[in-house]
């Protein structure tokens, strides 16, 4: 291995291989440790270490970077106390993450480092996020995000690059290629000789690198590095390795050939950079062992301190309670004029005042900027905010997502627009995995709206008018507001803006431009959680949001005979159990309409509830009204026969008769 020290002192050299060192020797202890029972789980990343801590290194420490499993450099090199880590790997508080999560699937803000999930791909679009929060705030900083080789495979690698590439992001793509995926060899993951070409593709700079040496690590990083911060751009980085553990111990290496992990050993990081130091007169034997000596009793002592702390104790108000970041809503009072305008008009009034309000927030999408979007929704807002936060995305929504996460880490606001809910399927990882765990695992929030124009009725066919809510109502960590006018679709949305937590914003195409209200030209808010309660009678309750509540209130019109609690949810998570449940004590029945197939809806969980806790004031079964159980049709005849509109009429009154 050629090691060159170039313009480096010997106290720098001296530095690096004390970086080098510190992980290598906390690895050797957990192995043994794991081996006695005491640790349950282990990524090692022993030959890999140069990487981890050359990158670390080159970045000021307040330069974020996304780690993977085997980055223990990362951590060491930004000088987290150890008794933190091994409390973490422990499940202990003292960790980050609550004894929530394991290993390194963790972040701090303390110490810029956000931690990996175990869906690989989406750390790479956050890492584009924090960078476009970077690039945003022209503070010439660089971040850096791990990836392994066969990460690079995943449709996210893809997106995150080809982002990043457009946008001109200050992003450091650290492939670590360590020759396996778990036992899967390179030659059976891609055709093309080197990851570092795909670069060409992109359009991006890329280089590849000897990993194992942390001089050539070191140097070649603190040049790209610097060029990156007065030329903001991504740079692609190969880095050749070797894995010399298993996949995580329990792997095991019989799958290697031996020849290969004797070749890889005679590159070990650590050992061929000291014996290089001994060689240059920089490093003595003596001055090694007592280095060695030095960091052993910092792992040591550190164990002690972890060790001795107590186990957590299981607690369901604290679990239940960091599911969201608390917010306290801010009631903003409608005042001044209104004016008679459409559904769609209130979102877009909603989103232009929420961008004069927060000059921090960052809208994303397909289409939204000069051409205004799909529904000229944002028609206008470039020449008002600009492109800088009115951001046209390519076809990528996991990425875009993901980047969203990564302006909020960064203190950014971010609204994602779905040019169709149907296509959050292709976005729906980061979503439900990453946004909606973020703030339970360590504390952070996902200052994220994810706007999802829905619905049928339009004759759009069974990818153009899904209204999806029951995928992410199941998942807990996400709000979910579905408005069915426009007074309250402003409202909601303003506050979907305002609340730190992630918002899945459900906007019906068919009621964009088919209603009509008085809505205040003034900024305000309305309160998530909070149904709303349309019309009031005594024989019986229903249940409606989004078009339902339309095809409910349509019915009601067309027998005035019935005397009915109509409730408009408005939001689905928080939902308002209070406002459910009083009309039902009151009323003795219970019909909920749906415009999603009934399996797995909503109103099963809703109708379930009321059974639970209302039983006793029942004079009747809970009827659930939902379009059918298949994929929406195309043909009017079909959608009219899959829509649960022209069903609801009947079921109500077989109610009532009930």
């Amino acid at each position: 291995m050629n090691f060159e020290r170039r313009h480096l002192t010997d106290n720098q050299l001296l530095d690096l291989y004390k970086r080098l060192l510190k992980p290598r020797l906390i690895e050797e202890k957990m192995l043994i440790l794991i081996r006695q029972g005491k640790v349950s789980k282990w990524f090692s990343g022993i030959g890999q270490e140069a990487i981890s801590v050359g990158v670390t290194a080159v970045l000021d420490p307040d330069e974020y970077i996304l780690p993977m499993h085997r980055n223990l450099g990362v951590f060491t090199g930004r000088d987290i106390p150890l008794y933190r880590l091994f409390s973490q790997w422990q499940g202990k508080a003292s960790g980050f993450t609550k004894g929530r999560d394991r290993s390194f699937h963790f972040g701090t803000q303390e110490f810029k480092i956000i931690g990996m999930i175990s869906h690989l791909g989406p750390q790479l679009g956050v890492a584009d996020g924090i960078a476009l929060a970077n690039k945003l705030k022209k503070n010439g900083k660089v971040t850096a995000v791990f990836t392994g080789e066969g990460a690079t495979s995943e449709g996210d690698f893809h997106e995150a690059l080809n982002i990043a590439s457009v946008w001109d992001l200050p992003v450091l793509f650290v492939i670590e290629n360590n020759g396996y995926g778990l036992s899967t060899p390179t030659n059976e993951q891609y055709r093309c000789e080197n990851l570092a070409d795909k670069g060409v593709g992109y359009g991006m700079e890329s280089h590849i690198i000897d990993g194992n040496n942390i001089l050539e690590v070191f140097n070649e990083l603190s040049e790209i590095v610097a060029s990156m911060r007065t030329n903001p751009r991504p740079v692609l980085l190969e880095f050749k390795t070797f894995r010399m553990r298993g996949h995580e111990e329990a792997s095991g290496t019989k799958y290697v050939p031996q020849e290969l992990m004797d070749l890889w050993a005679e590159k070990d990081p650590v050992d061929t950079y000291k014996r290089y130091l001994i060689k240059q007169n920089v490093l003595t034997a003596e001055q090694d062992e007592e280095w060695r000596d030095a960091i052993k009793k910092e792992i040591d002592d550190n164990l002690l301190i972890a060790n001795s702390e107590a186990d957590i104790v299981a607690s369901y108000e604290e679990e239940l309670n960091d599911v969201y970041k608390p917010y306290q809503f801010e009631e903003v009072e409608p005042s001044g004029e209104k004016e008679n305008i459409r559904l769609i008009d209130a979102i877009s009034s909603s989103l232009r005042q929420s961008m004069q309000k927060h000059e921090n927030l960052v809208i994303m999408g397909q289409d939204i900027a000069e051409y205004g979007g799909a529904f000229k929704i944002t028609d206008g807002f470039v020449a008002e905010f600009g492109k800088e936060r009115v951001i046209n995305t390519p076809i990528c929504e996991s990425a875009v997502v993901a980047a969203g996460m990564g302006l909020s880490i960064n203190g950014y606001k971010a609204i994602v627009e779905m040019q169709f809910a149907d296509f959050v399927s292709t976005g729906f990882n980061p979503i439900v995995n990453y946004l909606a765990k973020v703030h339970y695992r360590w504390q952070e929030n996902a200052d994220v709206v994810v706007r999802m124009p829905c619905g049928g009725g339009t004759q759009a066919g069974p990818f153009h008018s899904q209204t999806n809510e029951a995928w992410f109502t199941k998942t807990p960590g996400l709000k979910v507001v579905y408005p069915a006018f426009p007074y309250d679709a402003k409202g909601l949305l303003n506050t979907s803006i305002n609340d730190p937590n992630p918002v899945l914003f459900f906007e019906h195409k068919m009621l964009y431009r088919s209603v009509y209200q008085e809505v205040p030209q003034d900024y305000y808010t309305l309160p998530l959680g909070k149904a709303a309660l349309l019309k009031e009678g005594k024989d019986i309750t229903i249940i409606a949001f989004g078009a339902a509540v339309h095809w409910a209130l349509e019915a009601l019109e067309k027998n005035p005979q019935i005397s009915a609690d109509l409730i408009d949810l408005r939001t689905l998570q928080p939902l308002d159990k209070d406002t459910i449940y009083a009309s039902v004590k009151k009323t003795n029945k219970a019909i909920i309409l749906q415009e999603d197939s009934m399996f797995g809806g909503i109103a099963s969980d809703i109708s379930a509830m009321i059974m639970e806790d209302c039983f006793e004031y029942l004079d009747g079964p809970v009827k659930r009204v939902a379009s059918l159980d298949s994929p929406i049709p195309f043909t009017k005849a079909l959608e009219d026969q899959y829509l649960a509109k022209g069903r609801f009429e009947q079921a109500l009154l077989d109610l009532l008769k009930y």
